[in-house]
């Protein structure tokens, strides 16, 4: 089978272009290590060079030792192929422990630099948390915004980063963020498909010229917070039909025909490259307008990841 070449785009403040396609490596429950970076190494053959990891999701490492089997194996020929994302997790979202714990995630990594710095989320938690959901209130401490973000900055004006960016925040929190930024985010990666079309958040997002990336592309299937919503809505089992092609074929088409990038995740390999054939077809006007008049419902809540504090009710209420 041969390699799609995914589409590249440029984003911000970003000192490169970006796949519009990312795989995901968040998995629940996690997997092995060994079962992670073989699906990484897969995907790499099937044309993905995108890979979206985090602090939190424990597949630094093995996504880490997937890029170096790649170049050992010359799936690719220089790191420099690859755009790697990775995430601030919350207990080091403090000004002092960003920069150590951007160098300890390109230590799990064995990088030099990542592509994408996000803040994973808009809350802090204390060091006592370690298990989700938090167990009491006082754990969840608001974000920093200002001093979080200087220190963001840095990571970036060290090199530690090509470019960076925000996950999971709102208009309120992007409007807090740009009024002291020297570099606003080139990215803000939030829950976005055809079932969650976050239409206001885009349009602020296009108004400041931060790009925004689609996760749960497909409703999340098969996790503990998503559900099928979206692989099995009528109107896109009814699209699919009539173009020969999937669901999740139709919600990822649909998602890229809205000028967003996309993190999507399958270890199935037969769907790994379905989700990247999503290039030289398209959706009628008449396909689009049935999506647009879907009728709408969030799948992340925070209340059900931290726990049902004010703070995530409020975070919920927000984006």
């Amino acid at each position: 089978m041969g390699v799609t070449q995914v589409p590249e785009i440029s984003v911000g403040s970003c000192d490169r272009t970006m796949p519009v396609i990312g795989m995901g490596t968040s998995a629940y429950p996690p997997l092995d290590p060994e079962t992670t970076k073989a699906a990484i190494l897969e995907a790499i053959g099937a044309g993905y060079r995108h890979f979206d990891t985090a602090f939190a999701y424990g597949s630094e490492k093995p996504l880490g030792e997937a890029i170096a089997e790649a170049l050992r194996l010359g799936l690719v020929k220089s790191r420099d192929e690859l755009f790697i994302t990775t995430k601030l997790w919350s207990s080091f979202a403090e000004k002092d422990m960003i920069v150590p714990a951007m160098k300890m995630s390109l230590s799990n990594l064995q990088l030099d630099y990542v592509d994408m710095y996000l803040i994973h989320w808009p809350v802090r938690l204390s060091k006592e948390v370690k298990k989700m959901p938090v167990e009491k209130r006082e754990y969840i401490l608001p974000l920093d915004i200002k001093s979080v973000w200087e220190a963001m900055e840095e990571c970036k004006n060290l090199g530690l980063t090509k470019g960076i960016g925000v996950s999971n925040f709102s208009c309120k929190k992007l409007e807090e963020l740009l009024a002291t930024a020297k570099i606003p985010p080139a990215v803000n990666q939030v829950e976005m498909n055809p079932i969650w079309q976050q239409k206001q958040l885009r349009e602020y997002c296009n108004a400041k010229g931060i790009h925004i990336t689609a996760y749960s592309p497909l409703g999340a299937n098969n996790t503990k917070w998503g559900d099928n919503r979206v692989v099995e809505c009528d109107v896109l089992v009814e699209i699919a039909k009539a173009r020969g092609k999937t669901p999740a074929q139709v919600s990822l088409r649909w998602l890229y025909e809205q000028g967003v990038s996309i993190v999507t995740k399958s270890y199935n390999k037969q769907r790994m490259r379905e989700n990247l054939d999503i290039f030289g077809w398209s959706l009628s006007q008449e396909d689009s307008n049935r999506i647009a008049q879907l009728p709408q419902k969030k799948g992340v809540l925070f209340a059900d990841v931290i726990g049902p504090y004010d703070i995530s009710l409020q975070i919920d209420a927000e984006i």
